[in-house]
């Protein structure tokens, strides 16, 4: 057929051979263009480097955000019985440690003669206030509120409480305050109460409560200056180097007869870098269970002081009330398959939506320009092109 068997030669070897391989290539969905139809361009080139550009920033970014992470804050009613709650409590007063009377009364009308559980040390005043770092309440301090911020992050928490673990004492008092300083008194120290509504308080000797003992006597008005400087006010386990609220806090009068009076708000809070705990137990965490778990308390913290008359109690109050919710926060990262899945993505999308753009481009140009695609017909149809005739017409 076709004078092929005639020169000895074999249709079938012009052609593809038959075979699994050839069947194969009916599948391909990537199908290939002989390099002498594809025509290179200047401005092909800028956009693909502009594209490689984009796909290498956005791929970045994408990645950036996985190593970031991100943070889930859940709210539920706080379930379970919790009896306890610690107080730590380290606050400096111009006063001295004998005409000042420490106290703890809460809802259930338990109260607490904290006085005796509390260390109290003669000190220095101004040893504690010419300190850098202090605030007075609602200053407005933006580094203050940087700092309180980085500190309800699950992964800054933990990081810092294993990373001080072993220091989660009370510092000691300076020695050699008496060096032309002003007596002060330190008290500070970690008591337990009831986890209920109370009032934690100090006052002048002989008042506040009908007791048996010397009161302090009004005609040393001298004597009375709550004046005071909170180093560190916290609920819970003591964790020194996180910042609450009201640490490093510094609130002065001039007026002998002042009420300083302090609105908290306890919420209990849980922060955890594992992603998905089998059981968080706040009411008897165990340290050792968890490393990556913080079980604590967060509040918030408003003031209203005023001047009172000789015949009220003059002091510092700090009020507290229990949320009866439980904040989780946890710091969750995705595989890296999962990341890698989206920077594929995103890589794809933005080749093939730029290829998109590329050509359309081209083809407006083309209409705005007036220019129209001619084919030529030579071969297919044996005609010439256009402006040449054939020799025999």
């Amino acid at each position: 057929m076709n004078g092929f068997a005639d020169h000895g030669l074999d249709q079938a070897a012009f052609g593809e051979k038959e075979g699994f391989t050839s069947n194969l290539r009916t599948f391909d969905a990537f199908p290939k263009t002989k390099s002498d139809y594809t025509r290179r361009s200047t401005t092909g080139g800028y956009a693909t480097i502009l594209l490689l550009t984009i796909s290498a920033i956005l791929s970045f970014s994408e990645l950036l955000r996985w190593h970031q992470g991100r943070e889930t804050n859940l709210f539920s009613v706080e379930k379970g019985v919790s009896h306890d709650l610690q107080i730590n409590i380290d606050i400096i007063i111009p006063m001295r440690c004998d005409d000042l009377h420490v106290n703890v009364q809460d809802a259930s009308g338990d109260r607490i003669l904290a006085g005796d559980t509390l260390t109290k040390d003669r000190t220095g005043w101004n040893h504690w206030v010419n300190r850098q770092g202090l605030h007075t309440l609602d200053s407005g301090d933006l580094a203050r509120q940087r700092e309180e911020e980085e500190d309800t992050h699950p992964e800054h928490v933990v990081g810092e409480v294993m990373k001080k673990k072993k220091r989660r004492k009370f510092k000691k008092t300076p020695k050699g305050w008496w060096n032309g300083d002003q007596e002060a008194c330190r008290i500070y120290g970690s008591l337990e109460g009831n986890k209920v509504q109370g009032d934690f308080h100090i006052t002048a000797r002989g008042h506040g409560y009908m007791e048996f003992g010397e009161h302090l006597d009004h005609s040393a008005l001298e004597a009375f200056n709550f004046t005071h400087l909170i180093s560190e006010l916290s609920f819970g386990p003591h964790y020194p180097s996180l910042l609450n609220p009201l640490d490093h806090t510094l609130a002065s009068t001039n007026l002998n007869f002042y009420k300083f009076q302090y609105y908290l708000s306890i919420v209990p809070t849980i922060y955890t870098t594992t992603p998905a705990p089998a059981h968080l137990n706040p009411y008897r965490p165990d340290p050792t269970a968890d490393r990556n778990t913080i079980y604590t308390n967060q509040y918030a913290a408003t003031s209203q002081s005023h001047q009172v008359p000789e015949r009220s109690v003059p002091g510092i109050f700090f009020k507290f009330d229990i949320e009866p919710i439980l904040l989780t926060v946890r710091a969750e990262r995705d595989s890296f398959l999962r990341a890698l899945v989206r920077i594929v993505n995103v890589v794809s999308g933005i080749l093939v939506g730029g290829g998109w753009c590329y050509q359309l481009l081209g083809w407006s140009r083309e209409i705005m320009g007036g220019k129209k695609r001619e084919f030529g017909n030579g071969v297919l149809t044996g005609r010439g092109e256009k402006g040449y005739e054939d020799e025999d017409h």
